[in-house]
């Protein structure tokens, strides 16, 4: 049996027309060859920092920066998502082999990554890798499978990114909130940080 992830519950339901696979269960569609099943976008995020330890559940600067040596995972908590997930993870542990069909890109690479490695599957990796979701855009990329391997580094730079973020968005959120202390969370980021600034700066120019 072969489990086929897609990133969207859409994007599953066209692949698995076009599969021919049209027998519809609870969070998945099946076949004789076919599991086709559905994240909600992202399942799976980086664990807070409180997952390392007691001592981080109060924000104490003294205790800053954290440093993960060794991130931890969690499932991202929305409607479903639970469910969802281990319903994945059922399906994966009755196939031989498991083809990401997430988006091509680095999200999609990510979202499918940190679902698999969260489960701890072992399972083979093929990716379908298209562009376009028409009928014979889905059946070239199925006729031209690619092996996971082919897109570790892309994996690298997604799993970069992301633990980046933890650490300046975390540290740096944690950081300014003890040192203003008014009660309020002032959020900072490797991102909305400076294009915030950028966005002040203009507001002043004019």
């Amino acid at each position: 049996m072969i489990t086929i992830l897609a990133e969207k519950p859409s994007v599953a339901r066209d692949i698995a027309r076009v599969l021919g696979v049209n027998n519809r269960k609870d969070g998945y569609l099946s076949n004789n060859k076919y599991n086709v099943t559905w994240a909600f976008g992202h399942l799976v995020k980086l664990s807070p920092p409180d997952a390392y330890g007691e001592q981080y559940k109060k924000w104490n600067p003294a205790l800053l920066p954290i440093i993960p040596t060794d991130y931890k995972l969690d499932l991202i908590e929305n409607s479903g998502s639970k469910k969802q997930f281990n319903t994945i993870k059922k399906l994966m542990k009755e196939s031989d082999e498991v083809i990401c069909a997430t988006d091509a890109g680095r999200e999609g690479e990510l979202i499918f990554r940190l679902i698999y490695e969260h489960i701890k599957s072992k399972l083979p990796i093929k990716r379908l890798w298209i562009s376009s979701l028409t009928d014979e855009a889905i059946r070239e990329g199925f006729n031209n499978l690619k092996d996971a391997s082919e897109y570790q580094a892309l994996y690298d730079t997604a799993i970069s990114r992301a633990k980046a973020d933890w650490l300046v968005g975390l540290n740096s959120t944690r950081a300014i909130t003890t040192k203003v202390n008014r009660g309020s969370v002032y959020s900072l980021g490797r991102v909305q940080t400076p294009t915030f600034v950028l966005v002040v700066r203009r507001y002043l120019d004019h």
